[in-house]
């Protein structure tokens, strides 16, 4: 047992340091790389994952957590071997647990699942020290003594693969009973290569793609939150001085493998296999072998295989200190590189502190991707820089003609700078493009709407909702269409059907009730108010159409309440003062009239029905006066 802990305390070395001061020195390095985003902003699909997830947001950790149950699986299974009584034997329990944690990792992120393949090659190769070169030799001699190979004569091992093959079926099909049978379906946007006719060309492109993430491990320069949408333009012929790439790749990469597997040094083989099995075998789900993946390339599933690349490096710089005096250089380039990464983590932290900063250093990366000039504009758009956000947008629909969702945005952006035909143009082509794009049909019936092509807008509008039955949005803005062509009762029930799909749509509510208080309709309009404000209780803007309503009801200490409220609310609207003042004038309030249409006037000096009213109170005034004198 002792020499089989120590076999293993070889090949995966606890800290020089002591336990203690070596979790110090972690938690530090970590503290420092990611410090300045402690306290950042909620940036790309943190949006969807946390602040619009209503089950948990735990989904955001995805990586982390397969990350730290894929790494507890397999330190359960070495645990299984150093709880055993001899060399060569195993505890069953701590089989077990590492295929369970395995099954959590895989619930996690499904690359979790890998750690089970991970166990087995870490069991025949490093703990049966199975020496692949010795075995093939012999079978190609047919030597006899094959038979008597410990390796495969190991009950134990039998036993250990069984249960890991059996707990791996079971997984994959609990996975399959859960999801379906396949993957999600993806566009040639998000995977180019997948979608190329010749089996040659997706081959050449998907080991570019390996040696991209190779090269992301080596020098994690070039970082982008999203390298699709040709950001990596297919190599289509051997003349690309890119497939470089790939022979450099398989040269080092078949250098290591030979090593691992062909080595005279035990010692060597073992280390190796380890680091290659960490660093290829998480890798495998992303690599588009066994079914196409929605990506190009994605820094998330280097996480696990960062960890194989620090055992490599480790190791080379271990081995090539034995072999050279000059080891405190040695050491310097270790700390260098060390530094320059934590430089780098630092530097990129900062960046994914808010999504100005993380969009924007996408455009140096990935200068070819439409959805980074997408992201960039669709932020200045919502800081209300539209001229700017029009100018990404623009290129966007340059760089990828077919991208919906940056034509919808742009035609918005015309739509509200009263650019009509542009803004129709654009969104007629998007829902040309994709039909069932029900946002675009949307946005283009409030085109036609403003263009007075009142039954073509009509038609987008239903449109809209036949490709999204709950679109609370596009009935408001189908109400608001009937309600121009006065046909009331269908604005009420489209505005009805908003409020039934989002009871908080506050406009919809506000129109109802304005509605029916213009066609005289007053008991039905109060009841209206009084029921959005049930559901509602603090939109100011609801309190003040109730409250005109109750005026005109002569429900006068009702009505002033709700004012009084609703200017609580919103103190600098000039409209709400001017309406209590009217409220006030009608109750014969003279005084507290007065004194909310100056207000109402100060905040808007040019409110011409605020004047004229505020004009007959000073000659109502003025008479009044003069009838005491």
């Amino acid at each position: 047992m002792a020499e089989l802990d120590a076999d293993l305390g070889h090949i995966i070395p606890s800290s020089v340091l002591a336990p203690f001061w070596a979790k110090l020195v972690v938690g530090f390095v970590s503290l420092v790389c990611f410090a300045r985003s402690y306290d950042g902003d909620f940036v790309f699909d943190d949006s969807e994952a946390i602040i619009n997830n209503k089950v948990a947001g735990v989904v955001g950790r995805a990586d982390l957590l397969g990350a730290l149950f894929f790494l507890l699986s397999f330190l359960g299974y070495c645990k299984a071997f150093r709880e055993s009584n001899k060399e060569g034997t195993h505890s069953t329990f701590w089989v077990l647990l590492s295929i369970l944690l395995g099954a959590v990792a895989m619930l996690c992120k499904e690359q979790g699942i890998t750690v089970l393949g991970l166990n087995a090659v870490f069991d025949i190769l490093v703990i049966g020290k199975l020496n692949v070169l010795e075995m093939v030799q012999k079978v190609l001699h047919k030597d006899k003594s094959l038979e008597n190979l410990g390796v495969l004569r190991n009950g134990g091992l039998l036993f250990r693969m069984t249960l890991l093959a059996s707990g791996g079926a079971g997984v994959l099909y609990m996975r399959w009973k859960i999801m379906g049978t396949g993957p999600p379906a993806f566009t040639e946007v998000d995977n180019p290569a997948s979608f190329a006719d010749s089996m040659l060309v997706r081959a050449i492109n998907y080991n570019y793609y390996y040696s991209l993430n190779a090269w992301l491990l080596l020098c994690p320069w070039w970082l982008c939150f999203d390298w699709s949408m040709g950001c990596i333009p297919l190599i289509k012929s051997a003349g690309d001085w890119r497939v470089i790439a790939l022979a450099a790749l398989w040269f080092c990469l078949i250098g290591l493998i030979c090593q691992a597997l062909c080595s005279e040094d035990s010692h060597k083989r073992r280390i190796l296999t380890l680091g290659l099995g960490f660093l290829i075998i998480p890798f495998l789900p992303a690599s588009n072998l066994f079914f196409r993946v929605g990506f190009v390339v994605a820094e998330r599933v280097l996480y696990l295989p960062s960890a194989g690349y620090c055992m490599l490096l480790t190791f080379g710089f271990g081995a090539l200190s034995k072999h050279t005096k000059k080891k405190k250089l040695i050491a310097t380039v270790v700390l260098g590189i060390l530094f320059i990464n934590m430089l780098r983590c630092m530097i990129r932290s900062g960046e994914w502190r808010d999504e100005e900063q993380l969009f924007r250093s996408a455009l140096s990366v990935c200068p070819l991707n439409a959805k980074v000039h997408y992201n960039v504009g669709k932020n200045l758009a919502d800081k209300g820089n539209q001229t700017a956000a029009i100018r990404y947008y623009r290129e966007a629909v340059r760089l990828n003609p077919k991208y919906v969702h940056a034509m919808n945005n742009l035609g918005n952006i015309l739509k509200e700078r009263n650019e009509l035909q542009e803004a129709e143009e654009l969104l007629s082509l998007a829902v040309q493009i994709q039909p069932d794009f029900a946002a675009a049909w949307m946005n283009l019936g409030i085109v036609q709407n403003s263009l007075k092509r009142f039954e073509a807008a009509e038609q987008s509008y239903r449109t809209a909702i036949k490709h999204r039955r709950k679109y609370p949005d596009c009935y408001y803005n189908l109400g608001r269409l009937y309600a121009d062509l006065n046909r009331h009762v269908d604005a009420l029930n489209a505005w009805r059907n908003a409020t039934v799909l989002k009871p908080e749509h506050s406009l919809a509510w506000n129109n109802m009730i304005i509605l029916l208080d213009n066609t005289g309709n007053l008991a039905q309009a109060e009841a209206v108010g009084r029921e959005a404000l049930e559901l509602i209780p603090n939109d100011h803007s609801l309190m003040f159409s109730l409250a005109n309503v109750l005026g005109k009801s002569q429900k006068y200490k009702e009505s002033e309440a709700l004012f009084l409220k609703a200017i609580k609310a919103h103190p600098n609207s000039a409209s709400y003062h001017g309406n209590l003042a009217v409220l006030y004038h009608r109750w014969g309030h003279l005084d507290l009239a007065k004194k909310h249409y100056e207000i109402s006037l100060q905040l808007d000096p040019t409110a011409s029905g605020t004047k004229e009213n505020y004009s007959l109170l000073r000659r109502k005034l003025e008479q009044k006066q003069k009838k005491d004198v």
